[in-house]
């Protein structure tokens, strides 16, 4: 399954395959560390707000896709707090990877990573922090990168297939 996570209300781009999209469709609230999602509800954050599932839904995927405008080299903040309310995907222990520190897998699947940033005029740097950003989290996640694109418009989206 593919799991898009976008900040485009209603999106023109298309899906090929099974997948699910999470999109602004409610008020999300912001995760408060409190950990619930590691200790209570293993896997499910304890906010019950449409969007405690997000973690269980990255289980279920091999691709990870975001689209989203681009906000100085990352996602937009509705991206950036779906992505932090999914906290649950990953356990709370630790393991070395690539001679760093991150939390072990909770789950089996490996996620292959997309992101697709529009915005007018991003920068070469904000293009460089986009796919540092998005190389970190492929890392936490231990999962990869497949692709990295970025647009001038969210009009150009229309047609994209993923």
């Amino acid at each position: 399954m593919k799991l898009i996570i976008t900040d485009i209300e209603d999106p023109a781009f298309l899906v090929e395959g099974e997948h699910k999209i999470i999109k602004p469709q409610r008020n999300i609230h912001h995760c408060i560390g409190c950990f619930g999602c590691w200790i209570k509800t293993p896997g499910r954050c304890v906010i019950h707000d449409g969007y405690e599932n997000t973690g269980i839904d990255m289980s279920r995927c091999k691709e990870l896709i975001f689209v989203s405008r681009c906000c100085y080299g990352s996602v937009s903040p509705f991206v950036k707090m779906v992505q932090d309310r999914a906290i649950s995907y990953i356990h709370p222990d630790f393991v070395i990877r690539k001679g760093e520190m991150h939390h072990k897998r909770r789950y089996q699947n490996v996620i292959e990573l997309s992101l697709y940033l529009y915005g007018a005029n991003i920068t070469d740097a904000e293009k460089e922090t986009a796919r540092s950003i998005i190389e970190g989290n492929a890392d936490n996640y231990d999962g990869l990168v497949k692709d990295v694109r970025f647009y001038q418009s969210m009009k150009e989206l229309e047609g994209l297939v993923l």
